[in-house]
């Protein structure tokens, strides 16, 4: 299987989109030439983190279509540098927006979307107003560079997410993330991914959120976790950096949960336990 070379670009947002894609391009393009393969960004990377506050016309109308201005520009720097990305936005499909995840092949291709399935609501994070449920399943892309699942923000709360990604074969599971300064207690996020890339047999990165917006900040410190559920590279708290990452695709196949826990499942006794 190989090896796989990642990086992870964690940067503030301002509400100039432009210069946030801008910059997000310019950092792509030099990750691309220190030899990254996959480079993945954080939850609505290229905006201000409009859920802060509740939905209104002015923020809706930020949304918009895929494919559309951003993923045309990633696309052309994926075909010319032979990089996949895994980007996220907010997407207008018709009347309907979403959190999205649009998976690019390093021919410029896209090759799908990720929504986000579940929606949350809470202060500091008002996402039904935002967001429609995703409707597109757990889809895993098959890109030049390997296969990839896409699970978005508070999806990784959801085991049922990550499972059903390993179970279709991902070998990287992407998270985009906004995760702010302080919401959770002191390493339970970096645990849950931990602890879901060792059950699933998968490689695991969050892509966070960085910077001081208006009500929240975000804290950064992405990070990188292989199948064994140890932690391969980690991003500062509050910096802008791209953070790098080296896969040993090989060892998922060596994993506890390849050579063992999936192949012992027990299907035809969950959707009872579970009432689905």
């Amino acid at each position: 299987m190989g090896t796989l070379r990642l990086a992870i670009v964690q940067q503030r947002a301002s509400w100039d989109r432009g210069e946030n894609l801008e910059r997000g391009l310019a950092a792509a393009r030099e990750a691309a030439a220190a030899g990254a393969e996959v480079i993945a960004f954080a939850e609505l990377a290229f905006e201000r983190f409009l859920p802060q506050v509740r939905a209104s016309d002015e923020t809706l109308a930020r949304a918009e279509t895929i494919p559309g201005p951003t993923t045309e520009a990633f696309s052309k720097l994926a075909r010319e540098t032979g990089t996949v990305f895994v980007l996220n936005l907010f997407e207008r499909d018709g009347p309907r927006t979403f959190d999205s995840s649009p998976v690019i092949d390093a021919d410029g291709r896209i090759l799908g979307t990720q929504r986000m399935l579940h929606i949350t609501e809470y202060e500091g994070f008002h996402e039904q107003g935002f967001y429609a449920p995703g409707d597109l399943g757990a889809p895993v892309f098959e890109t030049a560079k390997g296969r990839i699942g896409v699970a978005i923000c508070y999806d990784r709360h959801y085991p049922e997410v990550l499972r059903a990604l390993a179970l279709a074969g991902a070998e990287l599971v992407v998270v985009p993330q906004a995760g702010a300064v302080g919401e959770w207690p002191e390493g339970l996020y970096e645990a849950e991914m931990r602890v879901a890339a060792f059950q699933n047999g998968v490689f695991c990165a969050l892509a966070n959120r960085v910077g001081e917006e208006e009500h929240l900040t975000f804290a950064g410190e992405s990070f990188v976790c292989d199948p064994a559920g140890r932690i391969l590279a980690r991003a500062g708290e509050g910096t802008e950096e791209t953070l790098f990452a080296d896969l040993d695709l090989d060892e998922i196949e060596r994993s506890h949960a390849k050579r063992l826990f999936l192949r012992d499942r027990r299907p035809e006794l969950y959707a009872d336990w579970l009432g689905a």
